[in-house]
């Protein structure tokens, strides 16, 4: 059952969604799966969460990510985007959902500031007021640099060689949700009731049932009766079309998430699926319908395999605090701040938060695909993970 927002604008925009998601579950038969649900929350047109006009980013919307933490992540992963374009000979870079366009600008100018500013900086984006946020966050911070960015509504049809970077994209995937029993498996779906939206479930078809057993017995077979959670079908479909006109270069995939044995462990009996509303966290995926962001972690052993089934090396595979030290984030403190002490200090509580395993230090992962490159990717030289996949 959906609560409903305290703002009068919000509240009627959330009954807009409410009734698309009302008339897809009466096309449907009465029932949508869980992924459908999530499509239309976050993307349907106009009124999607991504797509219609909600403050989304900093600290007057629902979440924050690393780059509006601190520029010390956009600076960071400039160093490892300088390597890739030298080694690959390449001139542009594909920033994929560029939120408040605060990562485009840190990486913009500290290349710039290196001499290793790309020709090209293409941003895909499906969200309008995004693409305006960005367009004007460019245009005031980094103006000398804006002519080289376009934006884009779908991957490129040409390729090209560079660098895709793509920060906490993967989390908001619509996923397709189960419980787990015996010889019974069933798909999680929304139907509507006397009192709203409700979620309902029928019995799995046999390939999600096959898949749930795959995961199962990936983190050890020991799931109890009624066990919940879910995965993504559409991640290698989506990623592999992201990535499909990258001729040589690097993609570069941040988000939070684990390893397939560890996600589905058997005390993580409910998944991974959150809401984000205001800065709170939301248990209900129900709850104000296209205003608040619904996410799950990601299964980083799938992110690997639709690598190699897209034809890249999946090259690396860390912590983010690994992959920032590695890629210099005490030197690129010390830049930062020259002899301010004030703003020394001030940084190093904003790596505090990138670092710490208690903040997203260890939570958040970093994961390369490559292809034709020559030299090992900086990022991954502390610590590499992949054996963990």
């Amino acid at each position: 059952m959906q609560r409903e927002p305290e703002d009068p604008q919000e509240s009627g925009h959330a009954q807009k969604v409410l009734a698309a998601i009302e008339n897809a579950v009466r096309e449907a038969g009465g029932w949508i799966p869980f992924d459908r649900y999530m499509e239309i929350v976050l993307y349907a047109p106009g009124l999607g969460y991504y797509s219609a006009g909600a403050r989304k980013l900093g600290a007057s919307g629902d979440f924050t990510t690393a780059p509006e933490i601190s520029a010390l992540f956009g600076a960071c992963l400039a160093r490892q985007c300088a390597q890739v374009l030298a080694d690959s000979a390449g001139d542009t870079i594909l920033e994929v959902g560029a939120g408040s366009g605060r990562l485009a600008v840190d990486l913009l100018r500290r290349l710039e500031a290196s001499g290793a500013a790309p020709a090209r900086y293409m941003i895909l984006e499906v969200s309008a007021d995004l693409r305006e946020r960005q367009r004007a966050s460019i245009a005031s911070q980094a103006p000398e640099l804006a002519d080289r960015v376009q934006w884009l509504d779908e991957p490129p049809s040409r390729s090209f060689t560079g660098v895709i970077v793509a920060n906490e994209v993967l989390d908001a995937l619509p996923v397709t949700r189960f419980r787990w029993r015996p010889g019974a498996t069933e798909e999680l779906g929304v139907v509507t009731g006397a009192h709203g939206l409700e979620i309902a479930a029928r019995a799995a078809d046999a390939r999600l049932a096959a898949r749930c057993e795959e995961l199962r017995a990936a983190a050890g077979s020991q799931w109890r009766e009624g066990y919940v959670s879910e995965y993504c079908p559409r991640l290698g479909p989506w990623c592999a079309a992201v990535a499909g006109s990258l001729a040589a270069g690097a993609v570069l995939w941040f988000d939070y998430g684990l390893p397939r044995a560890q996600y589905y462990l058997a005390e993580r009996d409910d998944g991974t699926l959150i809401g984000h509303y205001r800065h709170r966290v939301e248990a209900d995926p129900l709850a104000r319908p296209g205003l608040q962001d619904l996410s799950a972690w990601v299964d980083f052993t799938a992110l690997a395999e639709a690598g190699d089934a897209a034809g890249f090396d999946v090259a690396g595979y860390t912590t983010q605090a690994y992959f920032l030290a590695a890629t210099g984030i005490d030197g690129e403190m010390r830049r930062l701040a020259g002899d301010d002490a004030r703003r020394h200090a001030g940084l190093a509580s904003e790596a505090r938060r990138l670092l710490l395993p208690g903040e997203m230090g260890e939570r958040f992962k970093a994961m390369a695909w490559t292809r034709g490159l020559q030299e090992p990717l900086i990022g991954f030289a502390l610590r590499d993970l992949r054996h963990t996949l």
